[in-house]
C-alpha cells in the first residue's frame, strides 16, 4: 500500500478556494433531494473474507489469479460488462505478467467517473501476509459499490477500476510501485482517451476498526471538499478528519495526468500495516459502511458539479 510522504499539519482555512463554497452549497441541494443508493455492509465484507481467504495475493500470484476470477465473477453476477486489462510489467523481480480488472456502468454521458482502489498484496518472501486491510478491504468496498451502483440511475459512466501491482516489489520508487494505474493512464494516453476521465476517487486501508481518514494533501482540493462535505452530512466526521498527510498511491498518476483525483485512506494501521498481523479480526464491517455511505452520498453532489463544469480541466 502507498507511500506516506510526511504529515503536513492541518488542512488550508475553507474558503482558500474560490468556488468552494458554491461547491457546498450545491452539494447540499442535490442530497436533500437525492435517493442514495444502500450500501450492504455485510455484502462488502462477506466479499473482503473471500479475498483474504486466497491467501497472500502478491502480483503474478496463483492466488491473485484465483482472486481475481472471484472479482469478475461478482461483478457479472450484477449484470455489468467486465474487461481485463493486461500487461506485463518491468520490477526489480524481472517481468511480472499483471492484470487490471475494469467494471463499467454506462451513463447517458461518455464522461467518466472512475472509482478505483488495489486488489494485490505485497510480496513478502519471510512471512505469510494475507492483507485483509491493505488490499483486501477496498476491494471487498469496491465489489459492494459497483452492486450499489448498478442499481441507480447515472448521468456519467462509471468504471470500478481493482489495479494490480498497487504494491512496491521491493522498496517505493519512481519504477517500484502503483504499476497498475501507471498503466492505465498511459494506456488512455495513447488511445487519446484521457479526456474522458472527469474525476477520480481512490480508496485504499479503508477497513480499520479505529477508522481514522485523512485529508491527502497532493489530491485535487475541490473533490476532497465534497467527500468530507458528504461525512459531515452523514455524521461521519469523527472518522473523516481535517488533519493533512501526503501519500502517493494509485490517484497519483491521474494527478500528474492533470485529472481531478483524490485518495480516501487511513494510514494510522501501526502496528499492522505490512506485517503478519494486517488479519480480519484488526477490521470492522462497520468501518467499511462509513465509507461506503460516504461515497455513495458524494456521487450525484460530484455528477451535479462536473455537468455544471464543463470540459475537464486540471487535476489541480
Amino acid at each position: 500500500m502507498a507511500l506516506l510522504i510526511r504529515r503536513c499539519g492541518s488542512r488550508p482555512a475553507r474558503g482558500a478556494r474560490a468556488g468552494l463554497l458554491a461547491l457546498l452549497a450545491l452539494a447540499a441541494a442535490v442530497q436533500a433531494g437525492a435517493a442514495r443508493p444502500a450500501f450492504d455492509a455485510g455484502a462488502a465484507w462477506s466479499h473482503l473474507e473471500r479475498i483474504v481467504a486466497f491467501g497472500p495475493r502478491p502480483a503474478g500470484s496463483s492466488a491473485l489469479a484465483r482472486a481475481r476470477a472471484y472479482i469478475v465473477g461478482e461483478l457479472k453476477r450484477v449484470g455489468l460488462a467486465v474487461r481485463q486489462q493486461a500487461f506485463t510489467a518491468d520490477t526489480p523481480d524481472g517481468p511480472i505478467r499483471m492484470v487490471n480488472v475494469v467494471a463499467e456502468l454506462s451513463g447517458r454521458r461518455r464522461d467518466v467517473i472512475l472509482l478505483g482502489g488495489h486488489y494485490d498484496t505485497k510480496y513478502f518472501p519471510g512471512f505469510r501476509f494475507v492483507g485483509a486491510n491493505d488490499g483486501g478491504s477496498s476491494a471487498g468496498l469496491l465489489l459492494e459499490l459497483a452492486r450499489s451502483l448498478a442499481r441507480a440511475p447515472r448521468e456519467f459512466t462509471y468504471w470500478i477500476c481493482f489495479f494490480d501491482g498497487e504494491e512496491a516489489r521491493r522498496d517505493w520508487g519512481v519504477r517500484d510501485g502503483i504499476y497498475g494505474s501507471r498503466h492505465m493512464v498511459a494506456e488512455l494516453g495513447r488511445a487519446g482517451q484521457l479526456d474522458r476521465l472527469r474525476a477520480v476517487l481512490v480508496v485504499d486501508m479503508i477497513g480499520d476498526k479505529a477508522l481514522n481518514i485523512r485529508r491527502e494533501s497532493t489530491s485535487t482540493p475541490w473533490l476532497t471538499d465534497l467527500v468530507w462535505g458528504s461525512a459531515r452530512r452523514l455524521d461521519h466526521r469523527v472518522h473523516f478528519l481535517d488533519e493533512v498527510l501526503a501519500v502517493e498511491d494509485d490517484h497519483t498518476p491521474f494527478l500528474r495526468a492533470g485529472i481531478p483525483a483524490t485518495l480516501v485512506i487511513d494510514f494510522d494501521y501501526d502496528p499492522y500495516w505490512h506485517t503478519a498481523e494486517d488479519t480480519l479480526d484488526k477490521l470492522s464491517p462497520r468501518s467499511l459502511q462509513v465509507v461506503g455511505e460516504v461515497l455513495l452520498d458524494a456521487l450525484p453532489a460530484l455528477e451535479a458539479w462536473l455537468a455544471r463544469s464543463g470540459p475537464k480541466r486540471s487535476g489541480q
